[in-house]
């Protein structure tokens, strides 16, 4: 019998960029990352390299991870769609465990089962930048993968800061093959032009005072302890002892701030009021914390406004009703990083991000979300509402340098199923 993935045929034509990231993966051993910007195709390039990995005669078990549960069905409707019959697609979560040719499942569930892995011929690790060092227990995939020398292994992901060490497994066992950004996306037409927005709040008296205790507690703490990173005060939280209730404490002040630059008062009147600029029209809009977001949808409501918040705590089936029902009975949809990953609504042009984060993965995935091309739609709208003189101040940067930044054909190559070693790590101040 022929492999199962052979039988896959799309109902288009794959891009130029897409057939070339195919090509490279392939010229590299089948081993390697996409790194291919949110909107341009990611899943359709690992069926293809898939389909040019299988041996015309022979089995070709293929097991796809994916991050959430919700994207397990997404991608077996995707596989059916394009000619893979039902009876090939296995899922593995939960209480389905269905091992088929090909099999799709989480990260989560893969770690509870290692056989998934070995048994498989090729794995594709959706969102691959979420399997980093810093991430213990999904790290351990890796070294269940490179025990098979031979198995082929894609990873997908919009964008991955090769600079940081706790990508450095990553980037060794799965190297970038072909990068594909934003920027470049654009400039071929196959992405909207995203339009970045500042709107800068400040914080009321009140608030400027939490803020300054709180980081001149993180600043005091750090400077006792010689750590100014999270990596560095887990080990000591680690190691117990009165060094340990430091950096509980410190953990705790950032928090605080974190949860302040997600919910001041002048953020959220603020959004409430873009949304107004923007009535009947989609939009999504992105915080750090679920308290700020419940926040923000009851100004919302109070307003006349209404709108839904989606987070991990929400149920699957009820969140497939909010989706569904997004555009005709409410038009604002809250957000706690449960849709920056995945989700294909690319008639939403607008995002409005009071987050204070400075992840880059998490930036170009939301950007990522609005900036899908439909006909008539040639720009997408970004609001960045930041906090002037705080941590926002970041905010804007990133969120301009992951739509700015220039692809880089760079091929890095390194021996099949080596496990790098640990390098020297750099240290990101975090006061």
């Amino acid at each position: 019998m022929p492999p199962a993935i052979s039988s896959i045929r799309f109902p288009f034509e794959l891009k130029k960029d897409q057939l070339e990231a195919a090509e490279a993966w392939i010229g590299n051993g089948c081993r390697g990352s996409v790194i291919f910007s949110t909107g341009t195709g990611k899943t359709e390039i690992a069926f293809e390299c898939a389909r040019r990995a299988a041996k015309p005669h022979d089995r070709f078990p293929i097991l796809f991870l994916v991050p959430r549960i919700v994207l397990i069905e997404q991608n077996v409707r995707r596989l059916e769609s394009y000619g893979i019959p039902s009876d090939n697609i296995g899922v593995y979560y939960g209480e389905r465990k269905e091992v088929r040719e090909i099999t799709i499942s989480t990260y989560q569930s893969a770690i509870n089962n290692f056989e998934l892995i070995r048994s498989a011929k090729m794995i594709v690790l959706d969102e691959v930048h979420l399997v980093s060092e810093s991430a213990i227990a999904f790290d351990r995939i890796f070294d269940v993968i490179v025990e098979d020398p031979e198995k082929a292994i894609l990873g997908l992901t919009a964008t991955i800061n090769e600079n940081d060490p706790k990508y450095h497994t990553i980037l060794t066992v799965a190297p970038p093959v072909k990068k594909y950004m934003i920027k470049d996306a654009v400039t071929d037409g196959r992405l909207a032009r995203p339009v970045v927005q500042p709107i800068e709040v400040s914080f009321s008296p009140e608030e400027q005072k939490i803020y300054n205790e709180a980081s001149d507690a993180i600043k005091d703490i750090s400077r006792k302890l010689q750590a100014y990173d999270p990596i560095r005060m887990t080990k000591i939280l680690t190691r117990g002892g009165s060094r340990a209730s430091m950096a509980k404490m410190w953990f705790a002040h950032v928090r605080k701030r974190k949860e302040l630059l997600s919910s001041t008062k002048q953020k959220l009147l603020k959004a409430v009021e873009l949304v107004k600029r923007h009535q009947g029209e989609r939009i999504m809009i992105f915080s750090e914390t679920i308290d700020s977001i419940q926040q923000l949808k009851d100004l919302l409501e109070v307003a006349g406004i209404p709108a839904h918040t989606i987070h991990n705590g929400v149920k699957p089936k009820e969140r497939k009703e909010i989706l569904e029902s997004w555009g005709a009975d409410y038009f604002p949809l809250l957000s706690v990083h449960t849709l920056e990953i995945g989700y294909d609504v690319p008639q939403v042009g607008i995002a409005i991000i009071i987050a204070s984060t400075s992840n880059m993965n998490q930036v170009a995935q939301r950007i990522g979300r609005v900036v899908r091309k439909v006909e008539g739609k040639e720009q997408a709208l970004v609001y960045v509402v930041y906090v002037s003189g705080s941590k926002d101040d970041n905010v804007l940067k990133v969120v301009r340098a992951a739509i700015e930044k220039e692809s880089s054909e760079r091929m890095v190559r390194s021996p099949k199923g080596k496990r790098p070693t640990q390098g020297q790590k750099t240290i990101t101040k975090f006061s």
